[in-house]
């Protein structure tokens, strides 16, 4: 298999090397180069030729803001993630980011220059995988899937949480000597492509819904990685004129939903904001789920309210999909449509099945257009899905589907 190549741009050395020791420790990713400020990224990009950047913000001479203008000025595709403490310190920064063409976002943990960014290896390589191994691919590339790197990134947890605990010796990392081999001979990880088993294609279960599908009162869209450039496509597409309102769970930090939603609402012809507990559900408004807060719909005799919780994570996330499908399921049952897209992992698809059974309508995005087909693959796999839809038709899909079904 190929391996997905990486540069690494920070201005740090430290940082520099402590983020090149994560990815190149995972069997499949390899750092090829990297460079301490946005001009030197630049004029190593055509002789590197990597899959995806991970990207700081603050550097001296050419910052990240400056060259996602460059890279988009000079029309270059490969996939941005951006690494940053601005991040943390500044929401605004970070979806301009987004706005300027990165394709998603990693918090260093504690400041600039972050020792302990370890902490957050299993995100910087479920998105350098996922980002990288899409456009890879895009390129002739044979390389893993998502769910390969995933395993890794699990691993890596145990290993670290026994470590920590004086437990290391009770999970011991089994090697490979399909290993690759580092400049000092180490090996690259002790991950054995031989420990992995791929997600084998499943026929979708056959479900029948206990009522027939009604007219749609409101719609629940489910979205994790990848999801926001993809919510920036569907949603600028939306009519203007759309009837019904939309709730949405897109796995994102606290502290950063706000301005994401205020980001949406300069493109989208709907008015988008964070939801707030409390929020009266209105037709043609667009809600999204706050970081850290679990997003439910409430009955109320004169308009259905939002409700926001913080309940324990369900599926490993807060907000997470499968809490708002199931509030929709319970009380909306047949007068939904439900939508689940791009993203790792299976957090909405037990609860679109729930939607599916009750009588909703239902919709996923494809493979083909998926930065990670998993929330969606296993979600058609269960039956929950009607129809499989590409990104770039979603909002004409979303737009038909509700307009064909406002009165049953």
């Amino acid at each position: 298999m190929d391996d997905i190549q990486v540069l690494v741009c920070d201005d740090s050395a430290l940082m520099r090397n402590l983020i090149s020791r994560i990815i190149d420790s995972t069997e499949g990713l390899k750092v090829v180069g990297t460079a301490m400020n946005g001009k030197f990224l630049l004029q190593k990009i055509p002789l590197l030729k990597p899959d995806c950047i991970v990207l700081d913000i603050e550097m001296p001479e050419m910052n990240g803001i400056q060259f996602l203008e460059e890279r988009k000025k000079q029309g270059i595709d490969i996939p941005v993630v951006v690494l940053s403490s601005v991040a943390t310190k500044g929401a605004a920064v970070t979806m301009q980011c987004l706005e300027l063409g990165a394709s998603d976002f990693i918090t260093k943990p504690s400041g600039s220059i972050s020792s302990n960014i370890t902490s957050v290896s299993s995100s910087i390589i479920e998105r350098v995988s996922s980002y990288g191994g899409r456009y890879a691919r895009r390129h002739g590339k044979e390389v893993y899937p998502p769910d390969f790197f995933m395993q890794q990134a699990k691993m890596k947890e145990v290993e670290a949480v026994s470590a920590k605990e004086g437990l290391l010796d009770k999970v011991k990392p089994v090697s490979s000597s399909a290993a690759k081999t580092g400049k000092d001979g180490d090996k690259k990880s002790s991950f054995s492509p031989l420990l992995w088993t791929p997600h084998e294609n499943r026929e979708p279960a056959v479900i029948t819904p206990v009522r027939n599908p009604g007219p749609i009162d409101i719609v629940a869209i489910g979205i994790s990685t990848g999801g926001p450039n993809a919510l920036r496509e569907v949603f600028a597409k939306l009519d203007p004129k759309f009837p019904r309102p939309i709730l949405v769970v897109q796995h994102m930090p606290a502290g950063f939903t706000k301005e994401f939603a205020a980001s949406l609402n300069r493109i989208c012809p709907l008015e988008v904001k964070e939801a707030e507990d409390g929020d009266l559900i209105h037709p043609g408004m667009i809600y999204i789920a706050p970081g850290d807060f679990h997003i439910k719909v409430e009955k109320s005799t004169l308009c259905n309210v939002i409700k926001l919780s913080k309940e324990d994570q369900r599926n490993g996330h807060r907000p997470s999909a499968d809490v708002l499908f199931e509030s929709v399921a319970k009380h909306y049952q047949n007068r939904a449509l439900g939508v689940i897209m791009t993203g790792m992992g299976r957090d909405g698809a037990a609860q679109l099945t729930e939607m599916r059974k009750q009588g909703a309508w239902t919709l996923g995005q494809d493979e083909k257009s998926a930065v990670v087909y998993g929330m969606p693959k296993v979600a058609w796999e269960m039956g929950a899905v009607q129809r499989q839809v590409s990104l770039e038709n979603m909002a004409g899909e979303i737009n038909r589907t509700v307009a064909e079904h406002l009165n049953g």
